[in-house]
């Protein structure tokens, strides 16, 4: 500014932030919502997954508790139709944040359009590519990354590694130590302090995710292990890790989310081509590169389209770095001071001396 006048450029809370979380980690991602919302001043109206509202409304007691003034975080528990889309349309709300599926994270845009214009910020899952190149130095550490990577918390993660996109000279030995490490990820009792692999949200979920791989059985995919149901307690929805090969890029097991213990293998003649195989999804979450060539790595990593690369490890994170995606994965970040930005306006004050 000239010498008659000093400009200011602040951030104020927007107001009231309606937060929509999904039920696979419904204390982890609630945390990532409220904690930059409460921090820069907002009130919050978090609505849980109809499957698992006991922890957030453990943590709005905790809340209480702890001094937070009535009004400041409100959890209401129900139904999409019911809290879900009502939140979304309310013209008191400033900002809704959102973790959950493509279909229900566009359908929050037509809610603010159709009602006050109020921000959205969008992590919608992902379809998440593992890329082997060929000089990748440790297949074993590569196979083990990209078994817990698929297989933990049943697959029911949104950027689980869902894809391993391999260098085609080490696809068959790569395949083979997936295969082993699935039989060795065996489902088990939540319940025991030893286990790795639980039960799936519901049977319908688990009813869908078989049929997935059926499909992709049918349309020209080999199942390489799994793909059926387990039962090792009575009752439950258990499902054995997958592995499937699946050549045919356009394959919906390859395209779509499953959101499950399920991995796709698909094979690439060079770095060219397993680049794109790896953008070959509408989405774009996250990805990862195994190489021992840190320029390689890098030039992969920057043409990879996702929010987050990671480079011969996989799932490490901090509080400290964004997480999100583009595309179909959505827009905005949670964690990080990034995250604080979203939940603030700018104001400027113009004074004239």
């Amino acid at each position: 500014t000239g010498a008659d006048a000093l400009a200011l450029v602040g951030r104020e809370p927007l107001g009231v932030v309606g937060a929509v979380v999904p039920w696979n980690y419904p204390l982890i991602i609630t945390a990532w919502k409220l904690a930059p919302a409460l921090a820069t001043g907002n009130s919050v109206v978090l609505k849980p997954a109809e499957q698992s509202p006991l922890t957030a409304l453990a943590l709005a007691e905790l809340a209480a508790e702890a001094g937070v003034p009535d009004g400041v975080l409100n959890v209401v528990p129900g139904y999409g139709p019911d809290a879900g889309e009502p939140l979304g349309r309310h013209p008191d709300v400033d900002k809704l944040a959102f973790t959950g599926s493509v279909e229900i994270g566009r359908r929050f845009l037509v809610y603010a359009g159709e009602s006050n214009g109020k921000a959205v910020s969008l992590e919608l899952g992902g379809k998440s590519p593992q890329v082997v190149l060929a000089d990748a130095a440790d297949l074993d550490a590569a196979a083990d990354a990209i078994g817990w990577g698929i297989f933990y918390n049943a697959g029911q993660t949104c950027h689980a590694g869902s894809r391993v996109v391999v260098a085609r000279e080490l696809a068959d030995p790569l395949a083979e130590k997936l295969v082993e490490f699935a039989r060795e990820f065996a489902p088990a009792d939540p319940a025991a302090s030893d286990t790795r692999l639980g039960a799936m949200i519901s049977e319908e979920h688990l009813v869908g995710v078989l049929g997935r791989v059926q499909r992709a059985a049918s349309d020209g995919a080999q199942v390489l292990v799994g793909g059926e149901r387990a039962q090792p307690v009575a009752g439950g929805a258990y499902m054995l890790p997958t592995v499937i090969e699946a050549p045919d890029p356009t394959d919906a097991i390859v395209q779509e989310e499953v959101f499950g213990p399920v991995l796709a293998i698909q094979r690439a003649d060079d770095v060219e081509h397993a680049i794109a195989l790896a953008n070959g999804t509408g989405y774009g979450l996250a990805a990862a590169v195994w190489s021992s060539n840190v320029s390689t790595a890098h030039r992969v990593a920057r043409r990879l389209r996702a929010g987050t690369v990671w480079v011969n490890t996989f799932d490490i994170s901090s509080l400290t770095t964004p997480f999100g995606g583009v595309r179909d994965s959505g827009h905005g970040r949670d964690r990080s001071l990034h995250a604080l930005d979203a939940y603030t306006h700018l104001k400027t004050t113009w004074v004239a001396l």
